[in-house]
């Protein structure tokens, strides 16, 4: 009997470890090794250095027929394959993106394939179904189990609702939480990119890309456990009309799956960036390099640029003989403040178009578009309209023929505040629609990018950031100085940002208030200089005044001479929560910009990324008492010195910007 059953036993225990196969692929640098198993499930895990980023964690997508694609899977085919381009990349950070992976292509009975690629910064693996007809996805099990209870920067959704499944709506602007694994929310979702720190100046960055025909995903830990889970909103069944200003629909009922599917179909990717130096999550690549390629043929007409902005200072020209606000008078003063400093465009944000109607051919009689328009040309400064979600859905084909046809350069579309599949499909046909008429698309009220800026380029920002607008009604202890030292290496590793900086007035720790009508910014004047550098933005606002700007000329040129699309871009230094300095090259000029917390900081700054040569920079630093009056600062023209090496001394929530061009 015993020998009988160790027999049975040790036949069964085979059976499972000669069913189960292993695959890997590595970085191009051999640091990072991906492996696959593939036995009763399938389950991939990721090491740096020999070291775990991600233990063994399970993937599969279920299907509405009931198919299981991770349930007893069989491989029919694997592929290997080696990847080595270059992208050109003309709206973004730098002018040229590398491309170098190794990747493994599983094929498997069932229909499907799964795709894994090895960078050397990174890993990211996609479904890819292979169906000819039509289904709907119910489920999907992206995992990420980590062998340590880690502490993690956590983006919570800002919400009120306490079901999970009503968190889904939402704006999408988060500051962060500081936990550990086992120490996250049970019922309240985090939206990626999200960062763990795995200890040793290790972090991994959880991020997706090339997100279409699907939707985003959150991430969860509902069993306390070292785990997070990803999460998808239901498609929606119905929706009705309503939210903000009737501007927006809101979900009624949701159906029981995710996503509608045609046939085949690749699926979102989804990353895991791996990094030792915090510096590198500031400037780093993976959800732009795994992005559709550009649909836009002709990208000529495509023209990022500063933006002078009517709605953060409240319409807020002073010393004029006509009663400011949204009419004609003002938004021409704003346009010959704009031609004044060389500043591309002039939004009109809401109230041009009739409140309540979401109809965007209903103008306000205030206003005399075409004269505008005409107006704006004649001073070389392009006009870009804000529309509600709806107002611009429901009518989007004609609007933009229509608005295209007058001279209108773009649109700022704002609260969509979803990311279901229904809200996706919206952004995507929304960017080919104004790419058809030659329109720019700012998304505000939106999710974070994931890569539609690469398939689109005319989709030229991004919100899904707490912005400077925050500051007009946030609660005194919202710390935003710290938020501004931590967004960028975390939620800008998805792509830019329209945070619309610029405050002319500046509030420390003891002056600063949320006035709405009279905003100021938290930090010093410098701090708001440097974030022109610092923050990826093609499309970037100026939210002050025309008025306080013209009073305040030395930092306005300043702002309006910072371009907002590069050729190089590196990562000088950096600690999450702590400080960042970036260095960004446009032609033969160079920018250098630095945060701090709240804490004074000295740093040693090299720049030897110049090269030979002489340099002459134009720096504007905190000023000696910038820690009592936060909008002190000084300007100096000054020689780098020859072994190119400056040190900067930093007020609490203070920075500094300067502009380097040779001799």
């Amino acid at each position: 009997m015993r020998i009988h059953f160790l027999t049975a036993l040790f036949l069964s225990v085979s059976t499972v470890l000669f069913a189960q196969k292993s695959y890997e692929v590595k970085s191009p640098d051999g640091k990072l090794d991906v492996r696959v198993q593939v036995g009763t499930d399938i389950t991939y895990s990721l090491t740096h250095e020999n070291n775990p980023v991600i233990k063994p964690s399970a993937i599969s997508m279920k299907l509405g027929d009931g198919t299981v694609w991770g349930t007893a899977p069989k491989v029919i085919s694997t592929q290997n394959n080696a990847i080595n381009q270059t992208i050109n990349s003309p709206f973004y950070k730098k002018k040229t993106v590398a491309d170098q992976c190794n990747e493994m292509v599983l094929t498997f009975k069932g229909d499907f394939k799964i795709v894994f690629r090895a960078y050397n910064d990174g890993m990211a693996y996609r479904f890819v179904s292979l169906r000819k007809k039509d289904f709907t996805v119910t489920g999907e099990d992206a995992t990420f189990n980590f062998d340590k209870d880690y502490k993690a920067c956590v983006p919570y959704v800002k919400s009120k609702e306490k079901e999970v499944e009503k968190q889904f709506f939402n704006s999408f602007e988060n500051t962060y939480a500081n936990v550990s694994l086992s120490e996250m929310s049970n019922n309240r979702l985090a939206f990626t990119p999200l960062v763990v720190d795995l200890g040793n100046g290790t972090k991994v960055c959880l991020a997706e890309s090339d997100l279409q025909g699907y939707p985003g995903m959150f991430l969860i830990n509902k069993d306390k456990s070292t785990s997070l889970k990803g999460i998808f909103a239901p498609y929606p069944k119905t929706t009705v009309q309503g939210g903000y200003n009737s501007l927006q629909q809101i979900v009624t009922e949701p159906a029981p799956f995710i996503a509608r599917c045609n046939g085949a179909k690749s699926f979102p990717w989804r990353i895991a960036i791996v990094t030792s130096q915090d510096k590198d999550l500031a400037n780093n690549d993976m959800v732009y390099r795994l992005a559709t390629p550009s649909k836009v043929q002709d990208i000529s007409w495509i023209k990022p640029g500063k933006v002078a902005w009517d709605w953060w200072n409240n319409w807020g020209i002073s010393n004029v003989d006509f009663e400011v606000g949204v009419n004609n008078q003002t938004y021409m003063a704003y346009i010959d403040f704009a031609s004044r400093n060389h500043i591309d465009y002039v939004i009109l944000d809401e109230g041009w178009a009739v409140n309540l109607k979401a109809d965007l051919f209903q103008v306000v009689p205030e206003i005399d578009l075409e004269k505008l328009i005409a107006f704006g040309k004649s001073k070389n400064v392009g006009l870009i309209l804000w529309a509600g979600y709806y107002a611009f859905e429901r009518d989007m084909e004609k609007v933009c023929e229509h608005y295209s046809k007058m001279g209108i350069k773009g649109f700022k579309v704002d609260f969509m505040d979803r990311d279901d599949q229904q809200m996706v499909d919206f952004h995507c046909r929304a960017a080919a629609v104004a790419a058809k008429y030659k329109l720019l698309m700012d998304f505000h009220g939106t999710y974070k990018p994931t890569g539609l800026n690469r398939t689109y380029p005319n989709v030229i920002n991004y919100e899904a950031v707490h912005g400077l607008e925050q500051m007009k009604w946030s609660d005194i202890r919202t710390d935003q100085v710290t938020y501004d030292v931590t967004m960028p290496f975390i939620r800008m590793v998805a792509g830019p940002v329209d945070y619309t900086q610029g405050a002319m007035t500046n509030g420390n720790k003891k002056t600063f208030a949320p006035i709405n009508n009279a905003p100021m910014s938290q930090g010093t004047r410098c701090h708001q200089l440097a974030e022109y550098v610092v923050f990826e933005s093609p499309l970037n606002m100026l939210c002050d005044s025309p008025t306080k700007y013209e009073k305040e000329q030395e930092c306005t040129n300043f702002i309006s001479a910072v371009p907002t699309v590069w050729d190089r871009t590196i990562a000088l230094n950096g600690e999450v929560g702590q400080y960042i300095t970036i260095a960004r090259q446009k032609g033969d000029v160079w920018y250098v910009g630095s945060l701090t917390n709240w804490d004074e900081r000295g740093l040693d700054i090299d720049l030897s990324f110049l090269g030979e040569g002489n340099f002459v920079a134009e720096i504007f630093k905190d000023g000696v008492n910038a820690n009592r009056t936060a909008s002190d600062y000084k300007r100096e023209l000054i020689t780098i010195p020859s072994n190119k090496k400056m040190s900067f001394k930093m007020a609490k929530g203070g920075g500094f910007a300067m502009r380097i061009y040779k001799k």
